[in-house]
């Protein structure tokens, strides 16, 4: 028997998950109950998972932030970004075959991160390399790719990507640099050349975790320096990726601003806000309108499997790596998930099956 027929021969019919019935309850909320594996449809992937990480939009689902939105229908088991093993192949597929070791978004709308085997779409699979770990693999999907779109948002370019018209951009601030975004950020702002300024909390462990992953300045957010986030050397910005939550105004970003390499338009200096508020938006919107020099952009999340293949293609060549905070069970989910409603995380929560 190969190694295809033996991990479609060892599925078994019922798996150990994690889900919530009801709106709120935090990590009290979770309950550990026994289902159905769910059988993969037409471009399908049956996963037997390995680890899967948390984001804050898990607990947020829960706590009913998103409704009516998500989740769709109760009871819901959380979590998207996982890693594990193909153990079987829906139809209209190629390119994948069981065993094969993978990491993977999960629909928003099905979730079922916090399971043994889950179902995920081969549209957003990509075959992990033997050098990556699951654990740091499942970091990956929902952190590195908001972290990838929002520096190319700001103009960061990489590989063989090149920039046209104007200056060239050098300076980045990165805003909750010590977290699972912020992270990433601070690799791949490097990564594209830039002059990275930070701010984090986390106390001596996040600023270390933030100059580890590159940062040439680190600022703590809780000192006046680091709420000011005034770069140390006096550079201006000609971006930022503000990963902390909502609260900073836009008054506090514009003076801090080059005006970008051109005359308004995609050539404005930009902060990239990961949790905008209401007025953020307004704000936005205006900023598109008039071409300002200066601007606010929201981050929309649509994911897409080149992004993801392109940040495991920098795990492989070993230029991006996971820093994980913390690992737990499947039994001790709700520990994690406790970890993750606390804020303040170094890196990727991870619970591995």
């Amino acid at each position: 028997m190969d190694t295809a027929e033996m991990a479609a021969a060892e599925v078994p019919r019922k798996m150990r998950a994690v889900q919530y019935d009801a709106y709120g309850g935090g990590a009290a909320g979770l309950k550990h109950v026994e289902v159905a594996v769910p059988e993969p449809k037409k471009g399908e992937l049956l996963l037997k998972l390995e680890a899967a990480s948390l984001n804050p939009v898990d607990w947020k689902m829960q706590k009913g932030m998103l409704r009516p939105l998500l989740p769709p229908r109760l009871p819901f088991i959380p979590a998207t970004d996982v890693a594990g093993v193909v153990a079987a192949v829906g139809s209209g597929i190629d390119g994948f075959k069981p065993g094969d070791e993978v990491v993977a978004l999960l629909n928003a709308f099905s979730g079922g991160g916090l399971a043994e085997y889950a179902v995920a779409s081969a549209k957003l699979t990509v075959k992990r390399p033997s050098s990556a770990s699951a654990a740091e693999a499942a970091g990956l999907p929902t952190a590195a790719i908001t972290a990838l779109k929002s520096l190319r948002s700001i103009g960061a370019k990489f590989d063989d990507e090149t920039t046209t018209g104007g200056k060239p951009l050098t300076n980045v601030l990165i805003t909750a640099a010590s977290g699972g975004v912020g992270l990433y950020a601070v690799q791949l702002a490097k990564l594209a050349g830039f002059h990275v300024t930070a701010t984090c909390g986390g106390g001596a462990r996040g600023m270390d975790a933030a100059r580890g992953a590159g940062a040439d300045e680190v600022l703590d957010y809780e000192t006046p320096e680091g709420a000011a986030m005034r770069s140390p050397s006096g550079r201006k910005y000609d971006g930022v990726v503000h990963c902390a939550p909502a609260g900073v105004r836009w008054s506090a970003f514009k003076p801090l601003l080059s005006g970008g390499n051109g005359k308004g338009g995609k050539n404005s200096s930009k902060v990239v806000d990961l949790t905008p508020s209401f007025s953020a938006y307004l704000t936005a919107a205006l900023h598109r309108v008039t071409r300002a020099r200066k601007r606010l952009v929201p981050l929309f999340m649509w994911p897409n499997k080149a992004e993801l293949e392109f940040l495991v293609g920098l795990v492989k060549d070993g230029k991006l790596k996971t820093v994980v905070d913390s690992r737990y069970t499947l039994g001790d989910a709700s520990k994690a998930w406790e970890k993750s409603m606390e804020g303040h995380p170094t890196g990727k929560i991870i619970v591995e099956m």
